[in-house]
């Protein structure tokens, strides 16, 4: 499992914020989304899609001008479903600061050519 374990490092710049200057709250979803998909795709190795997104929560505003790394990890594994954990770590760029922001689990299910759950193998 640990081999899954998914590390995805992104720059905030002005693309990607609000008219706060802080990161856009769906962009951040769809980042972590992203690493889920990854890190449920190398453990599984098997066709997977989101079913569900649960308790996101976003505890510090990331501002324009910082880094990201997004560390997804499995939590869960079920008959066809796996809970990835997906953490938002923000650092200061030129400074050592790190905390982490925002944590999501996502629940993703191995589906076949014909897009039914199958079980992971």
């Amino acid at each position: 499992m640990s081999n899954s374990i998914t590390k995805v490092t992104k720059a905030i710049f002005p693309n990607t914020t609000n008219h706060y200057d802080t990161l856009f709250g769906g962009t951040a979803l769809q980042w972590m989304d992203e690493a889920a998909f990854i890190t449920a795709t190398r453990y599984s190795r098997q066709k997977m899609v989101t079913v569900s997104s649960d308790k996101i929560d976003f505890n510090k505003a990331i501002p324009a001008g910082t880094i990201v790394e997004l560390v997804g990890e499995i939590v869960r594994i079920g008959k066809t479903s796996l809970e990835v954990r997906v953490d938002v770590f923000t650092e200061e760029m030129y400074s050592e600061n790190r905390e982490k922001s925002i944590s999501g689990n996502f629940t993703m299910v191995a589906i076949d050519e014909n897009k039914d759950p199958i079980t992971i193998k």
